[in-house]
């Protein structure tokens, strides 16, 4: 039987189509795969927690501080306590250029005002210094006191003696005129206490400049002296 070609045509079994592969996200090394890790997920939950814990902690200690700073000032009301130099005297105050020495006589009562209802002050320790254009020639130690509420204080100092120092013209001018400018600064150890609950020492200083007329050359006017922490 003749053999027939037909041009372009077969006729066999069907061929299967090509298989399709799938693949899950996170498996395998397919590409645009991400890895998740339950340890690192599990870690940062625990530090995010950890930082949320410790900011409201925070916040919380800084509101109660604030509450309780607010009680005790509505509580205390402080007000601050006032310096003044009532009185002043000078009845010597001659320097020797022979020797450089300086002779002096030097009075100065301080008053002390606490006008505070609740609150007492220690006064562990002063030193008061006598200063003149700068340099310090007379050093004095009251001894500690404790003032009371709404109490007024007066600290008696007594410069007097002699002691070697360095003047320049202005001491010449102001003996002609009668009248020396001075400064006292004191160093303190002090503690507040209101109740049973006393503070811990704090080191104010207080500073004051002055005129004080050399005897019979007029009189003294109150000065008020600046608190400096």
């Amino acid at each position: 039987m003749p053999e027939h070609h037909l041009d372009g045509a077969y006729y066999g079994p069907s061929i299967p189509p090509p298989s399709k592969t799938y693949h899950r996200p996170g498996h395998g090394g397919g590409g645009g795969g991400c890895c998740c890790n339950p340890f690192t997920c599990c870690c940062s939950c625990i530090f995010n927690c950890i930082c949320t814990c410790i900011f409201q902690i925070l916040c919380t200690l800084l509101v109660i501080a604030a509450v309780v700073g607010f009680i005790c000032w509505f509580v205390l009301r402080p007000n601050k306590v006032n310096f003044h130099i009532s009185d002043a005297s000078l009845t010597q105050f001659d320097f020797s250029t022979r020797n450089n020495t300086l002779y002096y006589d030097l009075h100065l009562n301080v008053s002390i005002r606490n006008p505070n209802k609740r609150i007492g002050i220690y006064y562990d320790s002063i030193e008061a210094r006598a200063i003149y254009h700068g340099q310090n020639f007379s050093i004095v130690k009251p001894d500690p006191f404790y003032q009371g509420h709404k109490n007024t204080t007066d600290l008696n100092l007594v410069f007097t003696g002699q002691d070697s120092v360095q003047l320049g013209s202005e001491y010449n001018v102001e003996k002609d005129s009668g009248v020396y400018q001075f400064g006292l600064r004191l160093y303190m150890r002090i503690r507040f206490k209101f109740g049973w609950i006393k503070t811990k020492k704090i080191k104010p200083m207080i500073k004051c400049d002055l005129k004080v007329p050399f005897k019979g050359n007029g009189t003294f006017e109150r000065t008020q002296c600046n608190l400096d922490w």
